[in-house]
């Protein structure tokens, strides 16, 4: 099983990251987020985004902020 949350194909959006499994860019998160709405808000926008997906993209881009921090 792939469990990578993050896909960039250049036969997909041009090699835009995306949500595996999908066609969303992961910047649609992130723009949304600092938009103000909430992840259901966002999840119900966009079907084909899991919860789990949203939530580990969100882990992630913490853990590289975190180590941006320590270096």
């Amino acid at each position: 099983m792939d469990t990578s949350v993050v896909t960039s194909d250049p036969d997909i959006l041009g090699g835009t990251p995306v949500f595996t499994g999908t066609r969303v860019p992961i910047a649609v998160l992130f723009e949304n987020l600092a938009d103000g709405l909430t992840l259901d808000e966002i999840l119900d926008s966009y079907p084909s985004i899991k919860r789990e997906q949203a939530i580990e993209a969100l882990h992630q881009a913490e853990s590289l902020l975190e180590l941006k921090k320590a270096a």
